[in-house]
């Protein structure tokens, strides 16, 4: 897994989101089919909002390293808090340059070594953190549906006779199946392994790589129900528990990007629905191939946005919330990590990095 965060692939990873990126906003561009429009609309950008966004996205690096201390603490003493802020933001950078947010794991794991926390020690922190993650969106995606947030989406948008409300809930669902899914693997193991095995001995007789790959998964899964451990206790749940909490604010630039762009634009609208467009464009981007989910995070930004925002004004729009997303984070994480280039990239191949936390999300 170190592979995944050396400089040639981060670099091949970030020049593929700005490609993908600039063809899909020059998509929209055409599709806005108004330069004129657009071009006016930047005087008229409120920059107040633009600077609030920049504070939501510090919250990439902040909240996420808030939410490291609170986990690391329990396995390993004494961590610092910029070692743990700069383990959280790099992820976070980490994920928009490389496919399927396949770099953050490694990226956060390394950054906490770089910090002193010890590689086991460090894995199973990471395995939390994408634990309460899954927690986070599985509790509050339904106490929000509960108070009844979201209800006007139930009469907007028209997918297959399907309303944004509905893709809302059909997103939740799915997002919160695989995490109990992910949960009752790594508690349970034993069923996971076994069925694991009978499948590698099958297809170890046609295929010995695809085998030995899920032989590998067989150990990570072990690995990961051995991590858990350190947290079956009071104290440890109770770190995960708060955990849980500050992965709110640690996903707040993800959550609330979407409303900042519109009132950056001159749009109000209500803020629980945006918010709940928001957790549906995560869900979904979750999946995305492209790094940073680039090309396909501003199509569908503006297809699911497209009920508030003038088409005219749908690029400005995008650019404004890709800003608070990711641009912001992009940026400082690159200058971080050259910095770390220039002292030396110690440890990546002395400590390759185990599988079992590639993506925590």
């Amino acid at each position: 897994m170190a592979k995944l965060i050396t400089p040639k692939v981060l670099r091949r990873g970030f020049e593929l989101f700005i490609l993908a990126s600039l063809i899909a906003f020059g998509a929209l561009l055409l599709w806005g089919n108004n330069l004129n429009a657009f071009i006016n609309s930047i005087g008229r950008i409120h920059w107040g909002w633009v600077i609030l966004g920049l504070g939501l996205a510090s919250l990439d690096w902040i909240g996420g390293g808030i939410r490291n201390m609170v986990v690391v603490r329990h396995v390993h003493p004494n961590p610092t808090f910029i070692g743990m802020v700069l383990a959280g933001g790099m992820s976070a950078w980490a994920s928009y340059v490389t496919p399927l947010q396949s770099g953050a794991g490694p990226m956060m794991i390394y950054a906490m070594t770089r910090d002193g926390v010890p590689l086991p020690k460090a894995v199973t922190s990471t395995l939390m953190t994408f634990i309460s993650t899954i927690a986070f969106f599985a509790i509050a995606g339904p106490l929000a549906i509960v108070f009844g947030a979201g209800k006007s989406l139930g009469t907007r948008g028209d997918v297959l006779g399907l309303s944004l409300y509905d893709l809302f809930l059909g997103s939740l669902a799915i997002f919160a199946g695989l995490g109990v899914l992910l949960v009752v693997v790594i508690i349970f193991p034993r069923i996971a392994t076994k069925l694991i095995e009978r499948v590698a001995t099958r297809i170890g007789q046609r295929n010995e790589s695809v085998a030995r790959r899920l032989t590998g998964l067989q150990a990570g899964l072990e690995q990961a129900h051995a991590s858990l451990r350190h947290f079956n206790t009071a104290k440890g749940w109770l770190a995960v528990g708060i955990a849980t909490v500050v992965s709110g604010p640690s996903h707040a630039n993800k959550l609330l990007s979407g409303y900042v762009a519109l009132r950056a634009i001159g749009i109000e609208a209500q803020f629980v629905d945006v918010l709940l467009l928001q957790t549906l464009i995560t869900f979904l981007l979750y999946f995305a191939p492209t790094p940073g989910a680039s090309g396909i995070a501003e199509i569908l930004s503006a297809a699911v946005m497209s009920i508030y925002v003038p088409r005219e004004l749908v690029p400005l729009y995008t650019l404004l919330w890709r800003l608070v997303l990711s641009y912001y984070t992009i940026a400082f994480g690159f200058m971080v990590f050259s910095t770390w280039v220039r002292k030396g990239l110690k440890g990546i191949e002395q400590n390759p990095i185990p599988t079992t936390a590639a993506r925590p999300a």
